[in-house]
């Protein structure tokens, strides 16, 4: 059986249902102490180096959204459903922007209200987390 993160990890958020997911910005290394992810969402601009893990690229350009919204959805969908059970990493290039972006779409999955969910994401994740005014409103857009 494959186990989730440790609740008090770093960039390791808890959703309301209790699921843990962590965020990374990948140009910083992993932390030293922790677990690697079992599935990981990385969401950048070019294709990402391979990884020991299973992972899934999501285009998404840096201060943008994602390429494909369905395919957005999707691919968040599976990472929510997988959190019970694997170590899933939201990871862009920073950390903040889409990968704050993720985690508040993946926290309307899990019951947070739209309009609440940067402010979730931001009090329990990265107080800078969502960077621009079409970011958010994504995810405001994203129970739609």
């Amino acid at each position: 059986m494959k186990s989730t993160w440790n609740p008090s990890g770093a960039g390791v958020l808890c959703l309301p249902s209790g699921r843990l997911v962590r965020g990374r910005a990948l140009r910083r290394p992993f932390p030293p102490d922790g677990p690697l992810p079992t599935y990981a969402v990385h969401l950048l601009g070019r294709q990402p180096p391979e990884v020991p893990w299973e992972a899934h690229w999501l285009r998404w350009p840096d201060f943008r959204l994602p390429a494909d919204r369905a395919e957005a959805r999707a691919v968040l969908a599976e990472a929510w459903n997988r959190a019970p059970v694997d170590r899933v990493e939201i990871a862009c290039g920073g950390g903040r922007g889409r990968t704050g972006t993720a985690l508040a779409c993946l926290a309307v999955l899990d019951g947070v209200p739209p309009k609440e969910a940067v402010d979730f994401v931001r009090r329990h994740y990265d107080r800078r987390a969502v960077e621009t005014p079409w970011q958010r409103g994504y995810v405001r857009r994203f129970a739609d």
